[in-house]
């Protein structure tokens, strides 16, 4: 399985911000729209990743509260990977850096994010259907010569 097969279950919806935005319209979004990250876009390029996790250390290193702008919260250099990249491949990066979001590049242009969520569930997903499968194949067992019924 490969990234794209998680991307054409989940669809294509995308939320952005720019790095000049305040970081507390940011927090806004992300708790309007119900979503763990954003991608920081600039020109059409992407230069961040905001995750929840930055917006705790940006709230903690301003004294309890949302203040600054996106750019001095966000990561700079978020792990990133191609709509080709195996889903095993994934899952190994995800765990090695702890990224819980991951933007997914085809060159320089964003094609979508995916979360450990969305890994999680892919993996689930493929178990549940090759559970299915072996299952039916069991029971559709043909009898062979030396069965006794």
């Amino acid at each position: 399985m490969k990234v794209s097969d998680i991307l054409r279950v989940k669809g294509n919806t995308l939320y952005t911000v720019t790095p000049d935005a305040p970081l507390s319209d940011a927090v806004s979004t992300m708790a309007e729209k119900d979503i763990g990250s954003l991608v920081v876009m600039e020109h059409g390029d992407l230069v961040g990743m905001l995750t929840f996790r930055e917006v705790i250390l940006a709230v903690v290193s301003n004294g309890g509260q949302v203040g600054g702008q996106v750019r001095k919260a966000m990561d700079d250099a978020p792990v990133t990977c191609s709509a080709e990249t195996d889903l095993d491949e994934i899952r190994r990066i995800m765990l090695e850096r702890h990224a819980r979001y991951m933007p997914v590049l085809d060159k320089r242009m964003l094609m979508g994010v995916i979360s450990f969520y969305d890994v999680a569930k892919a993996v689930v997903d493929s178990q549940d259907f090759e559970n299915k499968m072996l299952k039916a194949y069991i029971r559709d067992w043909p009898a062979g010569e030396g069965d006794t019924a």
